[in-house]
């Protein structure tokens, strides 16, 4: 096993996050109830990021909205990523934050490759246009009061198009604390590898300011090797944590020079996937409703153990607690923890191809283009 030794801690502005490891933001996964599974595993240590609100719905003050943006009373600091487009609402969304007192720490959100999202010039495709770039931060920073302002980004476009060294020499001259990069461009969307190497050069590039590394991240292992191989500042964990919130306690152990691991039997597994569908039940209002968000995260719980494919079928569908809990009864529940648990989780697809505005490609200065149907509801990236 790998260590670091001492755990090295991560400054956030005037958070200080150790070990340096943040859960990254996923839409409709890092709601309240997953960030308080994780945060329990791992002791209350590391940062836990909200899911992404679109700065448009937030300053409109949509229903939906509201509920994403609730923390925990035992959650410090409160971490909220933005998702925007327009430099004025994201830094009327922000001044929001400030005044209403609703997180602690913003991350802005530049990496989402979905297509119905670059089609309209958002997420990964916004920071070719520099001068956009800019815009946005400026007015997130500038009204961010004391709150801390980073951003989460990839490389770029596709590998003739990289934009991450420009766009990080952007956040530093606009005052953001941090820098997380996702080591893919939206081409890749999540196949193929992560770049770690790029990583490393954005890291040479700011040293001002702390970057932070995400992609293919699966085990707290990989974590520490990805520190070590770069240099970066921290870690962002993203679909490395899908069914596995005790992820968050490797880590923890990890950058603390402990080489346990969690291997849960599956009995400790549909324990934690009981829990984790009753708090969404109490999150939402609703137990019913609560039981059909967690069918979901059903496959990634099951990952590896023998399960059969009509009994994983019959778990996704489940509309009760009674249900959920009687069919994992069913199930063999002495397993140990399965070696093909590990390893890549989620979404594992490339595009190839990445849809743009007309043109987008011309001038990487030129702002037009994005109007407000580019902020959509979807994954972080």
């Amino acid at each position: 096993m790998t260590t670091l030794a001492p755990s090295p801690t991560l400054s956030i502005g005037p958070h200080a996050v150790r070990p340096p490891v943040v859960l990254a933001p996923m839409a409709g996964i890092t709601n309240a109830p997953f960030r308080t599974l994780c945060r329990e595993f791992s002791g209350g240590k590391g940062l836990f990021v909200s899911e992404m609100i679109t700065t448009r719905a937030l300053v409109e003050r949509n229903e939906k909205t509201m509920q994403l943006i609730h923390f925990d009373a035992s959650e410090r600091p409160r971490s909220i990523q933005l998702y925007g487009v327009d430099p004025v609402t994201v830094g009327k969304a922000v001044r929001m934050i400030v005044d209403e007192d609703l997180a602690d720490h913003i991350d802005l959100n530049f990496g989402c490759p979905v297509p119905k999202v670059t089609r309209k010039g958002g997420g990964s495709a916004l920071p070719y246009k520099r001068n956009l770039l800019r815009a946005i931060l400026r007015e997130a920073v500038g009204n961010a009061g004391g709150l801390p302002v980073t951003m989460k980004m990839r490389k770029g476009i596709d590998d003739g198009h990289t934009t991450y060294l420009d766009a990080g020499r952007i956040a530093v001259e606009e005052g953001a604390t941090a820098i997380a990069l996702h080591g893919r461009t939206a081409a890749q969307h999540y196949g193929g590898t992560a770049d770690w190497g790029a990583i490393a050069r954005l890291k040479e590039h700011v040293p001002e300011i702390p970057v932070l590394g995400n992609g293919d991240i699966w085990s707290a292992d990989d974590a520490l090797r990805m520190m070590r191989e770069t240099g970066c500042d921290g870690v962002v964990v993203g679909r490395g944590c899908l069914g596995r919130p005790w992820l968050f306690g490797d880590l923890v152990g990890a950058f603390e020079g402990s080489a346990a691991r969690a291997r849960p039997s599956l009995r400790e597994v549909a324990e934690v996937m009981v829990r984790h569908a009753r708090l969404l039940g109490e999150w939402i209002g609703d137990e019913s409703r609560g039981v059909i968000d967690f069918r979901k995260h059903v496959a990634w719980y099951l990952k590896g153990f023998a399960v059969g494919s009509q009994m994983r079928r019959e778990l996704a569908v489940t509309s009760s607690l009674e249900e959920l809990t009687a069919g994992l009864g069913m199930l063999d529940l002495e397993q140990p923890w399965p070696s093909g648990a590990d390893g890549p989780r989620g979404r594992t697809s490339g595009n190839g191809r990445v849809v743009l505005p007309d043109g987008w490609l011309r001038d990487p200065y030129d702002c037009a283009g994005v109007g407000e149907d580019a902020e959509l509801d979807t994954s972080g990236g």
